[in-house]
């Protein structure tokens, strides 16, 4: 409960006021201060203490000079630990860290102006620590008896957690609009990744379903090839003594060999070309193919291949590398007009690194091998279709369209990537990439020992096509072996239970009946033929070959197949058994 104060009787106008700041006023020695003895003070000023102590709101009164300080009930809440001492103290004394503040607040009032700040930023000392706090702050001098402004009164409001919750406020939306603008991106990110993805997506299921229907047709179109070179062959065998038939023989195996490389680059762009993977040193297929590449160029256009050092070795087909990069360097040629350079470069290459079209590799170690033109570069719609079989931008009869569709089938089919870089009128960069290998670099195969091409075994030849059948009898006869026939699995398989000297199956892939060619040759293999075997197919569909790479052991002699072919397979691989 409040007390009433006892005011002196000279001090009429604080008379009856309650509250603690009104007992403290009231028992202060106000005679060292600016404002004198309390008995003496003038009628405005007992008036504006007056007013000081009845406000409900924080006020402090600075009188005179030196800013003496009376305040109220409210303030003295808002003083905190430093009242009571800040009673009858000058105010930058009680307030020294706003000192040069509070002056100026002074001088102003006295001068008869005022004061207003709204939400001011100030650093007061609490709890012994600097602490930031704002303010609504509002100053208007008070008159003396005279008129003259003696002293200021100061409404003092603290808005700190109002001013935080602002700053809070503003930061959870700033944050909320980045949010919403990084939003926007990612989603718009998201949109245009999952329309690339479909198209990409589309193409491929283009793609496949060219490869499908492309395999299908390289296989009939190869049985056909191989039923033509046999014939062409043996006729040519059995006419030696008319060498006035030689130049159309020559012509008539010229086609064939077209129509055999063509069959094969659509076999390659459809992934069902059997691979026969080795590890190759990078460094050592470039040496040998730096002259083969520069033949393929004409005097105007410059080559330069860089292979960096340490470059890791590689596991491919070498003869469908060779293919490839000696296809890009051709491509890279046709695209320059007159003088210009071709760039090809091998380097490692890192998986998680992003590529020049900004997707990325499966994680792991690559070799990247980039052939680079400053030709004239593609269009989007010549980019998007550059992989397809028979799309080609060069005039009629310059090029079939299918060396890019092969170097695709063939990269991909290693499980290598291939990455597209270009700018129309710029030029063109087109790079493969394929796994790192750490093996040993296999020895070349193509210089191996020549064996003799006859022999007398004897050889049981499955084949379904009896023109194709009639026509591999007839040359493995002419080459001395003694030679069974059979037209499906089932045939087949009778004539191996039939006859224990089988020395050698020579079968299609691909045949009608309840046996397939793989079982057929398991049991020829085994006791008690233990038999050679080679596969011949113009389209082996993984039967003998699984992630497109031969299995183990499997010979296969690819339609359309020389006799020099057929004998050098038989040849090797009866040898082989022995």
């Amino acid at each position: 409960m409040s007390t009433r104060v006892k005011w002196p009787a000279e001090f009429p106008d604080c008379a009856g006021w309650a509250g603690e700041m009104a007992e403290r006023i009231a028992a202060f020695d106000w005679t060292c201060t600016a404002l004198g003895p309390i008995e003496r003070w003038s009628h405005s000023l007992q008036s504006a203490v007056r007013f000081v102590l009845a406000s409900p709101l924080p006020l402090v009164m600075l009188w005179g000079k030196p800013g003496t300080m009376i305040y109220n009930d409210p303030y003295a809440a808002f003083a905190g630990g430093r009242h009571p001492f800040l009673l009858g103290k000058p105010v930058e004394e009680g307030w020294p860290e706003i000192a040069d503040f509070n002056r100026n607040v002074v001088d102003t009032c006295l001068s008869g102006g005022t004061l207003s700040y709204k939400d001011k930023d100030l650093t007061l000392l609490r709890s012994g620590r600097p602490e930031q706090v704002w303010m609504d702050l509002h100053y208007s001098p008070v008159t003396e008896d005279d008129g003259r402004p003696a002293g200021i009164i100061a409404i003092v409001f603290e808005t700190t957690e109002k001013v935080l919750a602002e700053q809070e406020r503003r930061v959870a939306e700033e944050k909320l609009l980045r949010l919403t603008q990084t939003l926007e991106e990612r989603v718009a990110e998201a949109v245009t990744a999952r329309v690339a993805a479909e198209e990409r997506f589309r193409q491929v299921q283009k793609l496949e379903a060219i490869g499908n229907m492309t395999g299908g047709v390289a296989h009939d179109f190869n049985n056909v090839l191989q039923i033509l070179s046999s014939n062409v062959e043996l006729v040519r065998r059995a006419t030696r003594e008319n060498p006035a038939l030689d130049a159309r023989f020559r012509a008539m195996s010229s086609a064939i060999s077209r129509g055999s490389k063509l069959a094969s680059q659509m076999l390659a762009f459809a992934r069902r070309q059997p691979l026969n993977p080795r590890t190759l040193n990078p460094t050592k297929l470039l040496e040998s193919m730096s002259e083969l590449m520069s033949r393929a160029l004409p005097e105007t256009i410059e080559l330069n291949v860089s292979v960096a050092q340490d470059v890791h070795n590689v596991k491919v087909d070498r003869n469908q590398l060779e293919n490839a990069l000696l296809n890009l360097v051709i491509n890279s040629r046709d695209a320059i007009d007159g003088a210009g350079r071709i760039q090809v470069d091998v380097s490692n290459f890192i998986g998680k690194d992003r590529l020049a079209s900004g997707s990325t590799l499966p994680a792991g170690d690559y070799v990247k091998l980039a052939v680079t033109d400053n030709g004239k570069g593609m269009s989007e719609t010549v980019r998007a279709r550059m992989f397809e079989p028979f799309f080609s931008t060069k005039p009629e009869g310059h090029g079939t369209g299918l060396g890019l569709s092969m170097v695709f089938g063939f990269v991909t089919q290693s499980a290598g990537f291939i990455d597209v870089e270009t700018e129309l009128g710029q030029g063109t960069t087109i790079s493969l990439y394929f796994p790192a290998c750490d093996g040993e670099e296999s020895a070349d195969e193509r210089a191996a020992n020549r064996h003799a091409l006859h022999g007398g075994e004897t050889i049981l030849v499955a084949e379904d096509d009896s023109e194709v059948r009639l026509a591999a009898i007839d040359m493995l006869a002419q080459l001395g072996y003694k030679v069974l026939s059979a037209h499906d699995g089932d045939s087949a398989l009778a004539v191996l239970q039939q006859d224990a000297r089988i020395d050698l199956l020579f079968t299609d892939v691909v045949m009608p009946g309840t046996v397939r060619s793989s079982e057929l040759a398991a049991i020829a293999s085994a006791p008690p033929h233990r038999a050679a075997v080679v596969f011949a197919s113009g389209y082996t569909r993984d039967i003998i070959f699984h992630e497109g790479r031969l299995d183990e052991g499997v010979t296969l002699l690819a339609k359309p197949y020389s006799l020099n072919d057929l004998a050098a397979a038989v040849r090797l691989a009866l040898d082989s058994r022995k």
